[in-house]
């Protein structure tokens, strides 16, 4: 953790003071709906952290897909472990989260792999690597209620922000017809 422009960082502050709040009061949250904290918990203010909106990573087990920490979009660094019994289950807790920016899964099964691809209900997944949310390079809006719906990145920009104009030259100084006919 540090500075979120240093290359050699990994993770870095929360974008705002209102944000790291949020992280905080849910990290509260998850703590009375009963998950276990496993790891992290805590603002980070001193030393290096003391100027910036820093929050230690969190982990929290033993959740319940219906908890809040497991439903709700927290946008800072808090996870929670849901353990399920089956693939089935786990596309289905998966898609039952009013929210689907994106997704991850590690799978050494490709066919697995494509059945999450196809069942998981979100705007991007990912296959053995973890989730960022979006891709510049990529068109991309969430599901459900998350994003804006638009797919407005990389070249889709171009359809999404203007109108298509098609233009045909002729160069040759003479009129020509709207038909060619090699007949005279």
């Amino acid at each position: 953790m540090g500075d979120g422009l240093d290359p050699g960082i990994d993770m870095g502050p929360c974008i705002n003071e209102q944000q790291l709040k949020t992280v905080m009061d849910y990290v509260q949250i998850g703590q009375i709906e009963g998950a276990k904290l496993l790891a992290g918990g805590h603002r980070l203010s001193d030393g290096p952290f003391a100027k910036g909106w820093f929050h230690e990573p969190t982990i929290f087990g033993d959740c319940n897909p219906k908890m809040r920490i497991a439903q709700e979009e927290i946008f800072g660094p808090v996870v929670s472990v849901i353990p399920i019994s089956s693939f089935e289950e786990a596309i289905d807790v998966a898609n039952r989260v009013p929210y689907g920016l994106s997704a991850s899964i590690y799978t050494r099964n490709v066919n697995r792999a494509f059945e999450a691809m196809r069942d998981l209900f979100t705007g991007i997944v990912y296959v053995n690597a973890p989730t960022i949310g979006a891709e510049t390079h990529l068109p991309f809006g969430g599901t459900k209620q998350t994003g804006n719906g638009h797919r407005e990145a990389a070249i889709a920009a171009i359809d999404f922000y203007t109108e298509w104009k098609t233009v045909y030259i002729d160069y040759s100084d003479k009129l020509q017809r709207a038909q060619i006919d090699n007949a005279e």
